[in-house]
């Protein structure tokens, strides 16, 4: 996501290259190709220009200091505005009650019957809470049965009556039971059409009032650019929602609903979803967004994910084989399977400065990336993966015939898991650590 927004506005930030200071002058240009890249993306032309008086206003006699060129000082003032734009801070969803009632509403096809299953995963598994999805959407064939289907998936209940056509009949009787089985939290999953109109309107009007949900997200399609800002008006003067969740942020999206919505609608993004794994859902922050936007990468949110996806019990245990030299082929494995939940490798990659520009055009497939290491893993008998110093020439033969690869495939993997040894044991004892810091001095 935003490739091409990243590309047209680094482009507009070497235009001040080589001057001593941020003038009306000098900027005009840079402002020119700034507004023209948001415009591209997708952006209003009334944002996009709010945008740039804004960061015309902050730049013009801005104080260079003499370890920071203007080049960068604009960068620094582009990122703080972006950051701003799209809402500043993250904002948290709002679960208190007895139960806490969160309404999903929005168009069919945004995605909001999988949102709420993630959501469902999210409060489940992050905040331990027990969570009931309700089954509302009684308009669009097949709805109820998506969702159970999501909810034998995560292991979480789905609440629906057979037959009921009427919505507020589900809702209502979806948080009486959600009070007496002792639920903290009722996710209600409701209907939507292809467009905005005066039927769906009123249905998620007479919704809304008659729950009082604690917290109403407005689910939207990131790819459909100026059409999901207009629809979020829409549903915002409907419900007055408290937040917008952006779907398949990984398709091939441009960037204008994320950089727009909180500027038209005043309502801030909480949540982003990229992926079609249930696990696939990100809290949104705006200044990490402004970070990716202009190639600074996104560590902390790598970092979270890797805490997340990691086992605490597993962690200690391999601690305690890495001290002892004891970090044999099936903890690589495991190592693998571990990096594999924790989302795609090539938004992963991203995350990590200078990432997204060196895998821009290369395509990784998750499941072809770790095909042929797998395979060649299963390959071996279980003495093999536990005594990886008795694979000599012929078991190398054998296991690359088995696994369908080839000796020199297998003898790579070697390599790369005896790399990963001496890493992590570095890593361990301290030795890697000194040794980087002699490598800055």
């Amino acid at each position: 996501m935003f490739d091409n927004l990243s590309e047209k506005l680094e482009r507009s930030f070497k235009l001040l290259k080589g001057e001593g200071k941020i003038t009306e002058i000098n900027i005009a240009e840079t402002l020119k190709e700034v507004r023209r890249a948001l415009l591209d993306a997708d952006v209003s032309y009334k944002v996009a220009k709010d945008f740039c008086d804004r960061v015309k206003e902050r730049a013009i006699g801005t104080g260079v200091l003499t370890a920071v060129k203007p080049q960068q000082m604009m960068i620094k003032i582009v990122h703080d505005e972006l950051a701003d734009f799209m809402g500043g801070n993250s904002s948290d969803i709002s679960i208190k009650g007895n139960p806490g009632i969160v309404l999903i509403a929005g168009l069919n096809g945004s995605g909001k019957t999988t949102f709420s299953g993630k959501l469902a995963l999210k409060l489940k598994s992050s905040k331990g809470i027990k969570v009931l999805l309700a089954a509302c959407d009684t308009f669009r064939p097949a709805a109820i049965e998506q969702l159970k289907t999501l909810g034998e998936q995560i292991n979480v209940p789905v609440f629906s009556i057979e037959g009921e056509k009427n919505p507020v009949t589900v809702a209502k009787a979806a948080v009486a039971r959600a009070k007496a089985e002792g639920y903290s939290t009722v996710i209600i999953d409701t209907a939507g059409r292809l467009t905005v109109d005066a039927e769906l309107m009123d249905e998620i009007r007479t919704l809304h009032k008659a729950i009082q949900p604690t917290e109403s997200l407005f689910v939207v399609d990131s790819m459909t650019g100026q059409d999901a800002v207009e629809s979020a008006k829409a549903f915002n003067e409907a419900i007055d929602y408290d937040g917008v969740v952006l779907t398949k942020m990984d398709g091939d999206t441009r960037g204008g609903a994320a950089l727009s919505i909180k500027a038209v609608t005043g309502k801030p993004i909480k949540f982003v979803s990229i992926g079609e794994k249930m696990e696939a859902l990100d809290i949104f922050h705006p200044a990490r967004i402004a970070d990716r936007i202009l190639g600074m990468g996104d560590v902390v949110s790598l970092v979270e994910k890797a805490q997340e996806a990691y086992d605490e019990k597993e962690a200690r245990e391999l601690k305690k084989k890495l001290a002892k030299n004891q970090f044999t082929l099936n903890d690589f494995y495991n190592q693998i399977q571990q990096v594999r939940k924790m989302g795609d490798i090539k938004d992963l990659a991203g995350m990590i400065p200078g990432m997204d520009k060196a895998i821009k055009d290369v395509d990784i497939d998750n499941d072809k990336a770790f095909k042929s290491t797998e395979a060649i893993i299963h390959s071996m008998t279980p003495f093999e993966r536990e005594h990886p110093e008795s694979i000599n020439g012929s078991r190398r033969q054998r296991i690359a015939k088995g696994s369908g690869t080839s000796v020199a495939d297998v003898n790579k993997l070697l390599k790369q898991f005896e790399g990963s040894r001496k890493m992590m044991k570095m890593a361990m004892d301290g030795s890697l650590a000194s040794r980087l810091k002699a490598m800055r001095h």
